[in-house]
């Protein structure tokens, strides 16, 4: 079965997410009043009137249903959080973002024109970066640095660090674990899921971890997953992770004003893939990882009025093997090849 159909076949039998259980002791202090929290239904891509593409930025707010909550609300209670390169909405049940959006142009990637460098512009260096624990968020609700030591796993970037090259602060923010999930490493990680990340440029990029079932030997659909962190479980390990795409340029020189959007949803497994695998092997419909996700990404405008992504860009992957060849120049054989930043 190829990862396409079992994608779709894990679509259609997608139930509840199942995360980590979280066990809470609750009080109920006299004369205390408890505002609803405000809960996001995610960003929403969309056209005007005049064709131009637009973000939503506001949240849909769901108000309290009276004297039924006076003494608290439980939530969920989103933590959407701007950075200088991207924004995230952070999951705390499963300790790990539910999605995170970022606009990739030339200068978040320090480029001056597709594929060149520019020498003046403000530069972030990852070997100056470091993974923190993110203490915006609640102690009880937060990603730990020990909850991935030792776990197997890598600290997935969902936005990645080269995509933050603006400044070392935005690099920075790159390396909170607001914006890390498990990854499986040699094969994935470090590997397929980088070149994927380095395909596109100058488009709107959702990153969104995903928990789909797959249909055991009894015929039945059943979502199983790890669940890493020291001392006790913590962070849940994603099945799937998604990268939704989206480019937008004018449609012709004499028009500029009028926009040619093209999208793309691609759904790789949190396992390892083999460098010849086509990307195409991923290809997914948009409204799939929507659904799977239960987020609203893009309005039904965007949806149909774009062309694919792999119709107006080389869906291809560039394979570098970065550690191979750092491995090599430790050993005097051949001169090393930077990382992947």
């Amino acid at each position: 079965m190829s990862a396409s159909t079992a994608f779709h076949a894990a679509i259609f039998g997608v139930g509840a997410l199942v995360g980590a259980g979280v066990t809470a002791a609750v009080t109920y202090p006299r004369k205390t009043s408890v505002p609803p929290p405000q809960t996001s239904v995610g960003p929403v891509v969309d056209v005007d009137v005049k064709n131009k593409l637009r973000i939503s930025n506001e949240l849909s707010l769901v108000e309290s249903p009276g004297a039924v909550l006076k003494y608290g609300h439980p939530g969920p209670v989103p933590d959407l959080l701007q950075r200088k390169a991207y924004v995230v909405a952070y999951d705390r049940r499963l300790r790990h973002p539910s999605w995170t959006a970022e606009h990739l142009t030339l200068a978040s990637l320090g480029k001056s024109r597709v594929g060149e460098k520019d020498p003046d512009a403000p530069k972030g260096d990852r070997g100056n970066s470091a993974f923190k624990e993110d203490e915006s968020i609640p102690a009880a609700f937060r990603a730990r640095l020990s909850d991935y030591f030792r776990s197997g796993y890598d600290r997935g970037h969902m936005v990645p660090a080269a995509d933050a090259k603006m400044s070392q602060e935005a690099m920075d923010e790159t390396f909170l674990l607001t914006n890390i999930a498990p990854q499986v490493g040699v094969d994935f990680n470090r590997h397929y899921w980088a070149y994927l990340e380095d395909c596109f440029q100058d488009v709107y990029v959702f990153t969104v971890p995903l928990y789909l079932p797959k249909k055991d030997s009894d015929g039945k659909w059943r979502t199983s997953y790890e669940v890493i962190g020291s001392p006790v479980p913590n962070v849940s390990v994603p099945t799937h992770f998604a990268k939704v795409v989206l480019g937008a340029r004018p449609s012709s020189p004499s028009t500029p004003t009028i926009q040619e959007l093209s999208l793309g949803a691609f759904v790789l497994p949190n396992t390892p893939i083999s460098d010849e695998t086509p990307l195409t092997n991923f290809v997914v419909p948009v409204d799939s990882v929507e659904r799977a996700a239960g987020l609203t990404l893009f309005s039904d405008a965007v949806k149909q009025s774009s062309r694919h992504i792999c119709q107006t860009s080389k869906c291809e992957v560039i394979v570098r093997r970065f550690d191979d060849a750092q491995s090599l120049a430790r050993s005097g054989s051949k001169k090393a090849i930077g990382p992947p930043n």
